[in-house]
């Protein structure tokens, strides 16, 4: 009777890690039926814990999760900037508040006498007051008589909105935190109670920041009429909870704008509230249909989106060689695109002989028929957009994905952990106006609590909101 083989399951279980090789599993199958029978239980319990595990609704469902990622190597460089580019530091300080002089009575290590002399340096230092108290004032606003008007009169208080006890530069800086930074309402609220020590509310607060919405409604209305005008415009969408329903984050924007609207359809009904009109310009999508029902001049494909989805089948779905015969040459199409639309300086003939070799290259991978499943998922999705994957080497300044409308939408993603959405459409509504002014002035080089703060005072004042500011021109 033969000896039995003893199982090293330390051994095994680094063996069964998330790149389980072939000369690895029969290194296993060698040890014998035992090592087989291990290995099998194992991976049965590794496969069920991942499936009974609760899914995250914030990771997309093409997200890798982060306990299944491959370790990297470490950082190769130190961080910071490049050598040779120009260093950053803080500036000094324009303006010098307090001075203080330090002076050693004697020698720190030996306790003895010091010799004065004239050698100094200076150390400028900027902090926050450990007493912060807010400023009360009591405004006395006096009534008169006017004989023609047969009524009283009185001037406008333009430091609030009327019948508010709280100022203009706590209601912008708080609705900053909240719309612009992401911060949550009960933070806030600590913030002011304890460090500013400026009695706050959760009620009064947001009742306040609706009537901010309200009065800078028409910069919203005005975000909107400049993108439907713009040469390029981006969108995506995100899912958003209203009151515990679902609805959906739409941005649309570009460089120096950023909108954003929640409705409750991810359709053709909400991008119609949105596009009123034909759009004459170019739209950059991912593939979502919806946008399909949009009217516009030129569309533009998100190519990253394309890439990544030849990732996903490759990594999930372990296609056969039907698919990397489809698969490898539409790689190759799309990258010979990136790097016509990346070089610079080429002959106007060469570029459109290149050009016209990739429609054709594109079109042979349309009209072949292939037999991977996938493959032909891809096809049919490439025949409807066939025209709309290289509109950016025909029109300058349209990029060939769809990132501008990703990192837009990034910060109110952010938002949407810290605050879980909204419990009210009034409350979705607010959060739409106001995230899209405040990330649109950041866009545009304003600061955002002055430029606010201004345009109410000018409201109170006289009776019209100034237009929105345009972008600081840079250098």
């Amino acid at each position: 009777m033969p000896s039995p083989v003893v199982v090293d399951h330390a051994t095994l279980s680094e063996l069964l890690g998330a790149t389980l090789t072939e000369a690895q599993a029969r290194a296993i199958f060698r040890q014998g039926e035992e090592a087989v029978v291990f290995a099998l239980l194992t991976l049965a319990k590794r496969v069920a814990e991942q499936h009974d595990a609760p899914l995250d609704p914030s990771r997309p469902s093409g997200m890798i999760p982060p306990y299944e990622k491959p370790t990297h190597a470490a950082r190769r460089h130190r961080p910071g900037r490049e050598e040779g580019h120009p260093g950053s530091w803080r500036r000094r300080p324009d303006r010098i508040d307090r001075r203080c002089a330090h002076r050693l009575p004697r020698c720190p290590h030996c306790a003895g006498r010091l010799i004065r002399c004239q050698a100094t340096r200076t150390r400028y230092i900027e902090d926050i007051p450990a007493e912060i108290l807010p400023v009360v004032t009591e405004h006395t606003i006096h009534r008169d008589w006017c004989p023609r008007c047969q009524k009283r009169v009185e001037p406008t208080v333009p430091d609030a909105l009327p019948q508010a006890t709280l100022g203009n530069q706590t209601l912008v800086l708080s609705a900053w935190l909240h719309y612009g930074v992401g911060t949550t309402l009960s933070q806030i609220i600590a913030v002011f109670n304890h460090h500013l020590q400026l009695k706050l509310t959760p009620g009064g607060l947001v009742q306040m920041w609706y009537r901010l919405q309200a009065v800078l409604f028409p910069w919203y209305e005005q975000l909107q009429a400049e993108a439907l005008q713009s040469a390029v415009l981006h969108a995506d969408e995100t899912g958003w909870r209203v009151n515990g329903t679902t609805h959906w984050l739409w941005c649309f924007g570009h460089r120096e704008l950023t909108y954003f609207m929640i409705d409750r359809s991810r359709g053709a009904p909400a991008l119609a509230k949105f596009f009123q009109t034909e759009f004459p310009g170019t739209l950059v999508t991912d593939f979502w249909a919806a946008y399909n029902a949009v009217a516009c001049a030129e569309r533009q494909l998100c190519l990253v989106h394309l890439l990544r989805e030849l990732e996903r089948v490759e990594t999930y779905e372990r296609p056969g060689e039907a698919w990397r015969a489809f698969a490898k040459p539409l790689r190759r199409v799309l990258g010979d695109a990136i790097r016509l639309w990346k070089r610079e300086a080429v002959p106007a003939a060469e570029a459109a002989s290149r050009r016209s070799r990739l429609d054709t290259r594109l079109e042979e991978l349309v009209t072949a028929s292939w037999i991977d499943p996938h493959a032909r998922r891809l096809v049919k999705r490439l025949r409807r957009h066939q025209h709309e994957v290289f509109t950016f080497l025909d029109k300058p300044g349209v990029p060939f994905e769809n990132n501008q409308a990703e990192r837009a939408i990034r910060p109110a993603v952010l938002i949407r952990k810290n605050s879980y959405a909204n419990g009210s459409q009034r409350g979705a509504d607010t959060q739409a106006v106001l995230m899209s002014i405040y990330r649109t002035l950041q866009q545009r080089g304003h600061d955002p609590l002055a430029t606010v703060t201004h345009a109410i005072r000018t409201y109170l004042m006289t009776g019209q909101l100034p237009p929105l500011p345009k972008p600081i021109a840079k250098g």
